[in-house]
């Protein structure tokens, strides 16, 4: 892949990065105006994933469900007017990966010659850290507020797992499969460290006595590829995205 291609496909989540930085530095570098606050949060958060791997050539997918977990900790530094501005950082262990929607010429499931209609996925069980500026308006205590958050995210795969029903795929002109691409079905991963961007928004409830309860969608675009991505290898671009839906639990330590 060229530098021009690599170029293209980083753009769009490398300006989103680049406008919540110019968005966040002048708030936090102004401290006078605002007014200080020094409350740090930890908890825990739990959700949905639902993923997919973006590859090129194309595999055709639905998207693979998985289960998203781990330690959440936020530390808020002021309130600049009506926002409540903060940074906030997880450390998750979350299944990931992509399944594949296999059909024939007419949108018909195939069926293999064991008999089976065929079915593929790829699980990818990774350690995942985000840090995100994080923005929030409403009721900083005592009541609702809504909030956006972005900012990197990496992940170290642990352990991957195969779930198919056949060992050699139907790929018959008349009966076969209509995307004849499968060279990733038999590749183990070959970059185990993923890197990219996640966004999300959410409504945050706070009470004094149950602790800060939030529920969040969040975006992941991986800028980093799963698979070599050279001339001399096959796909171009490997690179996983996904959709999280979550629920976060905080409780205050300081304030």
């Amino acid at each position: 892949m060229n530098l021009s291609t690599t170029y293209n496909r980083m753009k769009n989540p490398i300006r989103l990065a680049l406008t919540t930085l110019l968005i966040v530095v002048p708030l936090t570098s102004t401290a006078q105006i605002g007014k200080y606050r020094n409350t740090f949060s930890i908890g825990a958060n739990a959700g949905a994933a639902l993923s997919s791997v973006g590859f090129d050539p194309s595999v055709s997918q639905g998207q693979h469900v998985g289960l998203t977990g781990g330690l959440s900790w936020r530390y808020t530094s002021e309130k600049y007017f009506s926002t409540i501005c903060s940074i906030a950082g997880e450390v998750n262990f979350a299944a990931i990966g992509w399944k594949e929607d296999i059909r024939d010429a007419n949108d018909n499931p195939v069926v293999n010659t064991n008999g089976s209609v065929e079915k593929y996925s790829r699980t990818l069980n990774y350690i995942q850290i985000p840090v995100f500026a994080h923005l929030a308006w409403g009721r900083e205590n005592n009541g609702f507020n809504f909030f956006i958050q972005a900012g990197p995210q990496i992940g170290i795969l642990l352990s991957e797992s195969t779930d198919r029903n056949y060992d050699s795929p139907n790929l018959d002109a008349q009966s076969g499969r209509s995307n004849t691409t499968v060279e990733q079905e038999s590749m183990k991963v070959e970059n185990k460290f993923d890197y990219g961007i996640a966004a999300g928004a959410g409504l945050e409830y706070a009470n004094s006595h149950i602790g800060r309860w939030m529920l969040e969608a969040r975006y992941y675009y991986g800028l980093g590829n799963i698979y070599g991505s050279s001339k001399r290898d096959y796909f171009s671009k490997s690179n996983i995205g996904n959709i999280v839906i979550k629920a976060t639990w905080l409780v205050d330590l300081s304030k």
